[in-house]
């Protein structure tokens, strides 16, 4: 059973998958997506995120895509398994018994711990706190260490409170808590506070792909982010230029890291996962034929070039 300092100082790459225009898992390309990632200075990565499609994907997908990674990584290397439900399930019951299923069959595969998607169907609710709570104990029933997700609803999903927060942090399976508020700065600063304040020794984790650098200055000790997703070697030595405290490491690759946020996380939002698909067929991953989202918003041919050009000017590290 892993515990936090296991994922501190880490960066964990929430992963695309390769689809072909079919809607198809190209199975090809995750093998060479895999097999690029392992070679590449992280500490493992999480499936079945919003990055990865997770809650669209079919049983046999998601089994597909966690037992390629599982296999193809080195055994130092985590897998990290989103839990939740199907986006259009709105009835409790069948929210809660999907993720927990969801849960269990991650653990069956081999995942080492469980982030837990922010039960959306929830939100606003008079018995949302308690609904919430219920979610979160169902899926620990899989018997693997948690990271809980905070998601603000402005980025699709829940603002949990502050009592709400304090009592998810103090469930003992809580590793820590991956915060992603897009352009909440301060969300991300009060969220940071209470977890200094009620859970010190539960992990902070940024999943702040437009403001990673200040998200590190704010407390994260890990980063699980969709931008890790390519150019992950650039971005882990960003990281631990950080936390080595290596300033000037940190700061020279600070422009070059939030560039390419820039060129990726941009409206419309929801394009971001083809964007980084984009970025792993430019830097010869995946061929162009697996790079498809089928839930994706329809990008121009112009946005594909400007990533070329934000990719060729990036440092080599």
């Amino acid at each position: 059973m892993i515990i936090a300092d296991d994922l501190r100082g880490k960066l964990f790459p929430a992963v695309p998958v390769p689809f072909g225009s079919d809607g198809r898992v190209d199975g090809a390309a995750q093998e060479r997506y895999v097999a690029h990632l392992a070679s590449q200075p992280m500490g493992g990565v999480a499936v079945w995120a919003h990055t990865g499609r997770g809650l669209r994907l079919s049983d046999a997908q998601r089994a597909e895509v966690l037992t390629a990674w599982r296999r193809g990584l080195p055994g130092d290397r985590l897998v990290i398994a989103s839990a939740g439900a199907p986006p259009q399930e709105r009835d409790p019951e069948r929210v809660i018994g999907s993720a927990a299923a969801m849960a269990r069959r991650a653990a069956g595969l081999g995942a080492d711990a469980l982030l837990v998607h922010p039960p959306v169907a929830f939100r606003g609710r008079a018995d949302q706190d308690r609904l919430v709570l219920r979610h979160h104990a169902a899926v620990a029933e899989a018997g693997l260490p948690l990271v809980l997700f905070f998601l603000y609803e402005a980025a699709g999903g829940i603002a949990y409170g502050p009592q709400l927060l304090a009592e998810l942090l103090a469930r003992p399976e809580v590793l820590g808590i991956k915060v992603a508020t897009l352009d909440g700065v301060m969300t991300f600063q009060q969220v940071a506070r209470l977890v200094r304040t009620h859970a010190p020794e539960k992990l902070l984790i940024t999943g702040e792909d437009r403001f990673l650098g200040y998200s590190l200055m704010a407390g994260a000790g890990a980063a699980l982010i969709g931008l890790g997703a390519a150019c992950t070697a650039l971005q882990d030595a960003f990281l631990q230029g950080y936390w080595s405290g290596d300033a000037g490491r940190f700061l020279a690759l600070n422009g070059p890291v939030d560039d390419l946020a820039q060129h990726t996380f941009l409206a419309p939002m929801e394009g971001y996962i083809q964007r980084m698909l984009w970025c792993l067929v430019h830097q010869g991953v995946i061929p162009a034929e697996a790079a498809h989202d089928p839930w994706g918003p329809r990008l121009g041919t112009a946005e594909f070039d400007q990533i070329g050009a934000c990719l060729a000017r990036l440092p080599r590290v």
